[in-house]
């Protein structure tokens, strides 16, 4: 099983992290993302693919005042 944020998404097996955020309407340059316990540097997120056991976390940067 992978874990988006908490939530089951088996159907993103063999997808990149580019590709899940794209899929999540996320923007890449507006959110952090942890993989497995680790920041995942930006330029690995085209070559990182998930795999069963997986759980990733994304935070969006948001502004404020």
């Amino acid at each position: 099983m992978i874990y988006i944020n908490g939530a089951e998404k088996p159907e993103l097996a063999g997808k990149s992290i580019d590709e899940l955020l794209t899929s999540c309407g996320y923007r890449r340059e507006l959110v952090a993302v942890e993989y497995n316990g680790e920041i995942l540097p930006k330029p690995k997120y085209s070559e990182t693919l998930l795999k069963d056991g997986d759980c990733v976390e994304v935070v969006s940067f948001v502004g404020g005042g």
